[in-house]
């Protein structure tokens, strides 16, 4: 069987792995029961051609991976909810939507426009310097960035995900070394991968410096943090042709030099699993590749 890329999300109790043609979310109720939801993914490149361009694809994997993740995080959320009498406590698309547009407006205010203000009121001191502008202002992005992933990873609940992200991360490693999907086989893996979401964010917060640097300063206030928004797209692509390269070249020793921050800074994003978990990661690594092996030319057998 040939090669396939495979990557994965932690959620609520459970994990969600994708191929390329099939995802599966696998989550366990109190109950510790796993319930399993599988889907047939159709690649946006096949309808769209323009979407396989180099930085286009970085930018609309990141919004597509952002749609699924919601999805995801909504099925995984209603089914740890589940009571021992089977009855869920049902979070509507609409309130989980709702919840993740004011995450993803607190995240744009906190990592983009909040950092370009504090800069803005350390004029006086730091001069007006474009390059020491947008220096100060991407220290302090970095900063704010690592002190909220700090603080979330001291919440119980968020270190539990968090196990789950280790156990997904063990269970690609996994698959990649051609290894029978047990936990005994999984167990033995790092929690740490080079293509983590972890490290694109923080690929994402070191290339935003080099391309706000590109924004001219005697803009206002408004223009420049209206900007920054506009410009998260191209910066996204970047990012994911970065990652996608080094992963690719992650065993020369300057690759492994260039990733070692990120794969670092995953030791706060990933928790070592406990073997339950690694049956949950399992088991929706298994249902997504069942899935997948069941198309053939763009069709699925039945």
């Amino acid at each position: 069987m040939s090669k396939i890329n495979i990557g994965g999300q932690a959620v609520i109790e459970g994990v969600m792995m994708r191929a390329p043609r099939s995802m599966a979310i696998a989550v366990r109720r109190p109950t510790g029961e796993i319930v399993v939801q599988k889907n047939e993914v159709v690649p946006l490149s096949e309808r769209y051609p323009i979407v396989k361009y180099p930085i286009i694809r970085g930018a609309v994997a990141l919004f597509s991976s952002l749609i699924v993740g919601i999805k995801a995080l909504n099925f995984s959320a209603n089914e740890a909810m589940v009571e021992e009498d089977g009855e869920k406590e049902e979070m509507s698309p609409w309130a989980m939507g709702g919840t993740m547009a004011v995450a993803f407006g607190f995240g744009i205010l906190l990592f983009f426009i909040m950092p370009l203000y504090l800069t803005k009121l350390l004029v006086p001191v730091i001069g007006d310097s474009n390059i020491v502008f947008n220096l100060v202002d991407g220290v302090i992005r970095v900063a704010v960035f690592l002190l909220y992933i700090w603080i979330i990873s001291r919440m119980e609940d968020i270190q539990r995900v968090f196990q789950y992200h280790g156990a997904e991360h063990k269970s690609i490693f996994a698959f990649e070394a051609g290894e029978e999907l047990t936990v005994e086989n999984v167990r033995k893996y790092s929690c740490l991968h080079p293509r983590c979401g972890t490290s694109f964010l923080l690929i994402v917060m070191l290339i935003s410096i080099v391309i706000f640097s590109l924004i001219p300063k005697l803009w206002p206030f408004y223009m420049k943090a209206g900007s920054r928004v506009l410009l998260l797209p191209v910066i996204a692509g970047v990012s994911y042709e970065i990652l996608k390269w080094t992963a690719k070249h992650d065993s020369t020793p300057f690759v492994k030099f260039l990733i070692s921050p990120g794969l670092a800074l995953q030791r706060l994003t990933t928790r070592e699993p406990d073997d339950s978990q690694l049956e949950v990661a399992i088991r929706s690594m298994q249902e997504a590749l069942e899935m997948n092996a069941g198309f053939k030319d763009d069709r699925l057998v039945i």
